[in-house]
Formats: structure tokens, sequence, C-alpha cells
């Protein structure tokens, strides 16, 4: 007996042979489109959002294989402070409101306001540091690929903080 005679021919039965079904992004490119997708579909997101007056709020909205993706809201105020990923790289866009994002570098700090639509694609290891500088809330969607498993925090940024930035990166090594 074969497998087609005891259960019947999948191919008989559309929708156990679909090739309709979205393809998981695997290329940064992917991932920047799929960011771009779910911050379009205004109805998917926005009964999610929720506003903390103590923290940032967040909540997964998506998972695939190799990557997830949340939504995060932000009042006047909140700040993630300077951190990293980990091994995750990803893809950030604003949504509503306006957000500031600061980073650390080779090249020292630099700053840039991240207005709705406006993107932002990091690698494993970016550190940054994005706050709400607005008197309006905001919301920001982010993919992180891997999985976000850990968020490594630095405090405030110092003129020290660079150099212990390239230490750590040195003993990951």
């Amino acid at each position: 007996m074969s497998d087609v005679s005891i259960a019947g021919d999948p191919l008989a039965f559309p929708h156990l042979a679909r090739t309709d079904l979205p393809q998981h992004p695997t290329t940064v490119a992917g991932y920047a489109r799929l960011v771009r997708e779910i911050a379009a579909d205004r109805d998917r997101w926005a009964p999610l959002v929720r506003y903390d007056a103590l923290t940032r709020w967040y909540a997964r909205l998506e998972t695939g294989p190799g990557y997830e993706v949340w939504l995060l809201s932000w009042l006047p105020g909140q700040s993630s402070g300077f951190h990293d990923h980990g091994r995750s790289a990803g893809v950030m866009t604003v949504v509503e409101g306006e957000l500031v994002e600061r980073s650390l570098t080779d090249a020292g700090e630099g700053a840039r306001v991240l207005a709705p639509g406006s993107r932002r694609v990091f690698s494993a290891g970016y550190l940054h540091e994005v706050v709400n500088a607005a008197l309006e809330p905001a919301v920001s969607i982010h993919l992180y690929t891997p999985g976000l498993v850990e968020m490594n925090q630095y405090g405030t940024a110092a003129p020290g903080r660079q150099a212990q930035h390239e230490d750590r990166r040195q003993h990951q090594a």
C-alpha cells in the first residue's frame, strides 16, 4: 500500500497544495519589505497599541523562521537607553509620531530624527538609543533576525562609551 492509496491524492484537495502562500523573507531587502507591509496595514497593528506611563510598551506582532516583529509605543521622554541587540540584526520603522535615534560608531556619536515612514536597518552589535524627544506619543515597528534573545544595555553615553563598546566587541571575537 502507498500513502496515496491510504490518504488519497493530496493534489485532489486544493487547500493542501496551495502555492500562493507568502514566502518568508531571507534577505535584508525582504525584511525591509515585510516591515513596510506591516506598517502600511494600520488595521493590523493600531488596535493593539497601548501606552504605559512607566515604560515603553511592546507586543510581538509576528514570528517566522529566523525572525520576529515587534510593535512598540513611546510616550514623550521614554527611551530605550543605549543598547545593542546581541547577535540580532534588524529593521525598524516609525509609524506614528517622531523618534530620535542616537548611535555610537567608530566615527563617533550621531543622531537622526525618525519621522513616520523612516526606516533604519542595523547589523548585529549595532549600538544605539531610541528616544521620544517630542511632545506627542510615537509608535514603531521592529523586526529582528534572528529573533531577539538578548539586549545588552550600556547606560548613558559618555566619552568613554565608544571605547567600552570596542572592548566588548573584541572580547566577543
